[in-house]
């Protein structure tokens, strides 16, 4: 990006080690993802999040009902399972963050659909990643796209600011929150955007593993995550890739 050139030496450091990071980030992720089909069992999905104090995975897997920071132990993918994959990567101390929910063997045209919301929801998002936007347009986006598909905004959970730490201010909630109308993006600012959803009732409670979030009501669950730079031509998707640039994500 052009815009580089205006940061500190410092910024354009980061960015560097974060779009590294990013492409690596995004191989682990779609290694994973191929390997999504009915009979696997979660170990065998396990490929960071070793920072997080008190978990010792690489990976969150969670489905169906789970929405996120499930672990990936004692699971086994069913035919016709939705599979949310969530990882990280520090790479020259700097992280990165992405997640993808996939379906797994046979899938309904209503499954297929209702995963096309997310990625529509993460794509108008990360539209809006441009310095001076503010998070509440962010998240604007990303609920206008979910509400009008006929799904709901999880509200319990954020996206949020990434770097030296894997999560770190501002909050980016999936609904339009008045209180994110202060948070003004700044020139380089890198975001972990992650739209969350339900398509029932999008309230999470703790699940019986102590990490697993899942909806109260048992709807299914969707989550789909990048980590972008904020530029003034256009925001920088750090863990994209070419698969990804196929289907119009």
């Amino acid at each position: 990006m052009t815009s580089s050139h205006m940061l500190k030496q410092s910024d354009n450091e980061r960015i560097s080690a974060m779009r590294e990071g990013g492409k690596i980030l995004a191989r682990v992720r779609e290694e994973v993802v191929q390997t999504i089909k009915p009979g696997v069992s979660f170990e065998e999905l396990e490929p960071s999040f070793p920072t997080v104090e008190g978990y010792q995975w690489a990976t969150c897997i969670t489905k169906n009902e789970g929405c996120c920071h499930g672990i990936p132990k004692n699971g086994v993918v069913e035919n016709g399972d939705i599979i949310t994959v969530d990882t990280g990567a520090l790479y020259k101390g700097y992280h990165t963050d992405t997640s993808i929910t996939v379906c797994a063997g046979t899938c309904t045209k209503e499954i297929l659909h209702f995963l096309e919301v997310g990625r529509q929801a993460l794509k108008a998002a990360i539209a809006r990643v441009l310095p001076g936007n503010t998070i509440y347009t962010v998240s604007q986006a990303m609920q206008d796209v979910i509400e009008k598909a006929g799904c709901r905004s999880v509200y319990q959970l954020t996206g949020h600011g990434i770097g030296k730490t894997l999560h770190m201010l501002p909050n980016i909630p999936c609904y339009a929150d008045e209180r994110s109308k202060k948070d003004v993006i700044q020139e380089g600012q890198t975001l972990a955007i992650e739209p969350m959803y339900a398509w029932g009732n999008p309230t999470l409670a703790l699940g019986k593993d102590g990490w697993t979030y899942e909806t109260v009501d048992k709807s299914l669950t969707g989550m789909f995550e990048h980590t972008v730079v904020a530029w003034k031509d256009g925001p920088e998707v750090l863990t994209d890739s070419p698969l990804e640039k196929d289907q119009g994500i």
